[in-house]
């Protein structure tokens, strides 16, 4: 074999490879938006991506590095609201509502995938992990840019913190929507929250 053939072989196989490992990912993120990570089986993963089974663990032996091209994916197409813009807000509350008008706004558009991650994290380690590292770490340090807008004394600064972190949080949206609140008096209502908790 000509190494000129060798090479075109190896490559229509790398590409075969790759198009193998889309389809795996791109059946199970469907399948988490579905039914939710608890409840994907490789099975049902291997037919939606028309694969054997030994084909899901030959691509992906470790559920972490999954989980992990699942979110990539995930994120591509759902990508969060970049908040570099509404940082730039002189005021705190004003900061604060334009970053929470969004992130609310993309609950609303993820929300069937975000409640089945953040319910089924809490049986899941390797999901709980990659959480961490993918979400909560960014959420925290939004939390902490956020609170430090409003200069909070030290009496306050623990609840002002804890404050802000409610008003970030999937389920303070979850639960506000089911409310029947909008996403903008949603947002209202959490800055006058986040407002009483940093007077001293």
């Amino acid at each position: 074999m000509s190494s000129q053939k060798r090479r075109y072989t190896l490559k229509a196989r790398a590409q075969q490879q790759a198009e193998t490992r889309r389809r795996i990912v791109e059946a199970t993120s469907a399948l988490h938006d579905e039914v939710g990570p608890a409840r994907t089986t490789v099975a049902e993963i291997a037919r939606r991506a028309g694969v054997q089974r030994l084909t899901v663990y030959n691509n992906f032996p470790d559920e972490k590095e999954l989980f992990a091209a699942c979110s990539n994916h995930w994120l591509s197409q759902n990508p969060p609201p970049d908040p570099f813009a509404a940082l730039a807000i002189e005021s705190p509350a004003e900061r604060l509502r334009a970053v929470l008008g969004p992130v609310y706004s993309w609950y609303r558009r993820t929300s069937r995938t975000n409640e089945n991650l953040q319910r089924d994290r809490l049986v899941m380690p390797a999901l709980d992990a990659m959480m961490r590292i993918r979400m909560d770490e960014q959420f925290a340090k939004l939390t902490d840019v956020l609170m430090a807008a409003f200069n909070p004394v030290d009496s306050s600064a623990k609840g002002l913190r804890a404050a802000v972190a409610l008003a970030l949080d999937f389920w303070t949206w979850r639960r506000l929507a089911g409310e029947g609140l909008s996403d903008d008096d949603a947002a209202a209502l959490m800055v006058n929250a986040v407002k009483a908790a940093a007077q001293p």
